[in-house]
């Protein structure tokens, strides 16, 4: 039983609101920005090297642009095995499924920087699992996608320290300097700020909630973050939720969760190693530097003010892989997207009409749990 002070019925999230930020229209802005991108970027590249490119595309390995689409296969399936293992299979297969794409679809139109959790967690509950439930395993994803950060972040900034990389992983070709530092500077406060904060949110969920929620409203009761303080209030409630939800799990659940974790975001930073060994042979170290460059550029796309960081992705994908992919970054970029971002869209128009018909006006949804 939640106790009263926990947010009650009029705290859960607002559906007309949730549903307005869904609605398909919102694919328009981040489809232009994109597009538009995309379009100039391989007009200016093929204007200038249109030989080499055409050279390239003819001699493609359909090999490795296969398993560019089977990494996206295996990223998405064990995205949906993750949110039913963490429900206890109270989401079904297909549950699950809408979940992960709407979630996707989420992702894809907004900011990075906006979050996702109310988003997440208000269709997990429209699935059928209550509030505090569904608050508890969407926290308990963004966590374990935050962990897996920090470990990989910390071995690659190791690595990156004694010398592992030639250039560097923070290297662009053709970037001066200055930019290049604002970038390492910029990436290691980053770090910093999620590793506090996930490890805090890891403490709260697990150990002292109430605590962290006073945390929260203490470290926000200063003059420059006093706008914050709502929100970190709410964060917290969010947290005592989550908490009480979660007691009393084995530790073979946590086994699974953590698995399924790291071979979705192996699986999603592989598919630029695909890409781009379609087009060039590349040795173990060319990939072990392909893969780490993916951390640091994961940065960059969650601070991206644009929807799904449309334009931005492009610009930083092109800065950061000039040096293996050369005259045909732009294209490697563009299959990129249209692998990683657009199905994304297109699966939200398609499938959203769909999950609202079965959730709000399908009233013998009695789908096996399977």
């Amino acid at each position: 039983m939640l106790k009263e002070n926990l947010p009650q019925q009029d705290e859960q999230p607002n559906e007309h609101k949730i549903l307005k930020s869904l609605h398909p229209s919102r694919i328009i802005i981040p489809m232009l920005i994109g597009i538009s991108y995309t379009v100039y970027m391989l007009y200016n590249d093929i204007l200038t090297h249109s030989k080499e490119i055409s050279e390239r595309i003819n001699s493609i390995n359909y090999f490795w642009l296969s398993m560019a689409v089977v990494a996206l296969l295996f990223r998405d399936g064990f995205y949906i095995y993750r949110i039913r293992h963490l429900t206890k299979k109270a989401l079904s297969w297909v549950g699950s499924f809408y979940t992960i794409v709407l979630w996707e679809f989420s992702s894809a139109i907004s900011p990075s920087a906006v979050g996702g959790t109310a988003v997440a967690s208000f269709i997990v509950m429209k699935e059928g699992i209550s509030f505090g439930k569904s608050l508890a395993y969407v926290l308990v994803s963004a966590i374990l996608d935050n962990t897996f950060f920090i470990i990989v972040g910390a071995i690659v900034l190791t690595l990156n320290f004694f010398g592992a990389y030639n250039n560097g992983i923070f290297f662009l070709d053709g970037v001066d300097p200055t930019v290049i530092e604002t970038l390492r500077i910029t990436f290691t406060v980053s770090y910093s700020v999620i590793a506090i904060y996930t490890l805090l949110m890891i403490y709260g969920l697990f150990v002292k909630p109430v605590f962290i929620k006073n945390l929260f409203i203490y470290i926000t009761s200063f003059r420059l973050l006093k706008r914050f303080q709502e929100a970190a209030k709410h964060q917290g409630e969010e947290l005592i939720v989550a908490s009480a939800e979660l007691k009393g799990i084995g530790i073979g659940y946590w086994v699974r969760a953590i698995g399924s974790t790291a071979l979705v975001w192996v699986s999603r930073y592989f598919i630029v190693n695909c890409l781009i060994a379609a087009f060039f042979t590349l040795s173990i170290g060319d990939h072990a530097v392909i893969f780490s460059r993916h951390v640091v550029l994961w940065v960059v796309l969650i601070l991206a003010i644009t929807p799904g960081a449309a334009g931005i992705a492009e610009v930083a994908f092109k800065g950061f892989y000039t040096p293996f992919a050369g005259a045909l970054v732009g294209v490697v970029a563009t299959l990129w997207r249209m692998i990683t971002f657009y199905p994304y869209l297109l699966a939200g128009v398609l499938f959203l009409p769909r999950w609202v018909k079965r959730v709000f006006f399908d009233q013998n949804n009695t789908e096996t749990k399977v």
